[in-house]
């Protein structure tokens, strides 16, 4: 029994030394409970809209004002022109747009159905159900609220008109975040363990012996991964196409070059795990579970940014599926271009180029 006993302290001593699978084993269900609890919910906040106004009166003001005064959204600009709309989508100002008639108070009061569209960035089916059920109720409301006063009106249902998706094709949301979650883990995965490998199969002391610089070896170790992440890309984009009917809309180069960009972050991001962790198990670990959930939460795949606090918007920004997923809808949906996407693609490569460095830091110092 004391035997036994003494072997159960010496497992626990083991366990408390091990500071990194503690932090791991501990830390991660904390930070999931929060994450889950606050990201989780099925309604709607500060959800960027937009404005068409045919005709200005007192009706369309008073309606725009009880649609912002909700608190589910945030309005971000009045649209002069409806062929201006597609513009609006694919720089991500606006997820819905909704566009008043000419003559909206005088067909409200005249009983005839009030002339009133709107139009949603259907990419995200989740959201431009969400928005059409918020808006048509709060459209029910103000009918009411005109009900009470004593005038008799018509109901008010919008022409509702889904761009970019108009069948409404889950698929089309959920393909591009399996991408990146796909691309994400698999490429972080594969080069996590392989610093780890060399040091535990003792075959760091050839590396360390010949004249390679650390800049050659992580570059060198990355190389290989990058072309089969790439064909593995390829393969997902194709199945993507054949078996989902994803659109591609004639920009391929540009979304093989942000493939190609992404995976070489994604990468990088596992040789730094791979440089901080001493065997290949931790660096399994970590990039499993480190990493699955902010592609799963705070990337914007499954739930949508706005609907998050401020501290978890601020933390969403830093995680690089946030960017590829803006990019790869913008492309594969919406048709944009370099122009559209520009932004997102700099945060990318800054990203990698941070990698970079950190990576030949860490290894310089694991190495001295």
């Amino acid at each position: 029994m004391r035997r036994f006993l003494g072997f159960v302290r010496k497992e626990f001593r083991h366990l408390l030394r091990d500071y990194r699978s503690l932090f791991i084993l501990m830390g991660m269900p904390f930070a999931q409970v929060l994450i889950f609890g606050f990201v989780i919910t099925t309604e709607i906040r500060n959800v960027p809209i937009a404005f068409h106004y045919a005709g200005h009166d007192a009706e369309t003001a008073r309606l725009t004002a009880k649609i912002l005064s909700s608190g589910y959204f945030t309005a971000t600009e009045n649209i002069a022109d409806v062929r201006q709309i597609a513009a609006v989508f694919r720089r991500g100002k606006a997820k819905s747009v909704v566009l008043f008639g000419a003559n909206f108070a005088e067909q409200l009061y005249s009983g005839e159905a009030a002339c009133l569209q709107l139009v949603s960035d259907a990419s995200d089916v989740n959201t431009a159900n969400l928005v059409t059920g918020y808006i048509t109720s709060i459209f029910n409301d103000y009918r009411q609220e005109l009900q009470r006063d004593g005038v008799a009106v018509p109901p008010i249902v919008p022409e509702v008109k889904m761009m970019y998706n108009p069948e409404m094709k889950s698929s089309y949301m959920f393909v591009p975040g399996i991408i990146c979650l796909l691309l994400m883990l698999i490429s972080a995965i594969m080069t996590s363990i392989s610093i780890a490998r060399e040091k535990e199969l003792g075959t760091m002391e050839v590396l360390l012996a010949s004249p390679l610089r650390p800049t050659h070896i992580i570059v060198g170790k990355v190389i290989p991964y990058v072309i089969v992440s790439f064909v593995i890309g390829l393969i997902i984009l194709a199945m993507g196409y054949t078996v989902f009917g994803m659109p591609f809309n004639s920009r391929l180069v540009l979304l093989l070059s942000e493939f190609l960009l992404f995976i070489t972050l994604a990468l990088l991001l596992g040789i730094l795990i791979s440089t901080v962790t001493s065997s290949q198990q931790v660096a399994l670990m970590i990039s499993m579970f480190a990493l699955l959930l902010p592609v799963l939460l705070l990337s914007g795949f499954i739930f949508p940014i706005e609907n998050m606090p401020k501290a978890l918007q601020y933390l969403s920004a830093v995680a690089p599926p946030r960017w590829f997923i803006i990019i790869v809808k913008n492309i594969m949906l919406k048709g944009a271009g370099l122009e559209h996407v520009w932004r997102e693609t700099l945060i990318l490569l800054g990203m990698a180029v941070f990698l970079l460095a950190m990576s030949i830091k860490r290894f310089k110092i694991r190495l001295t």
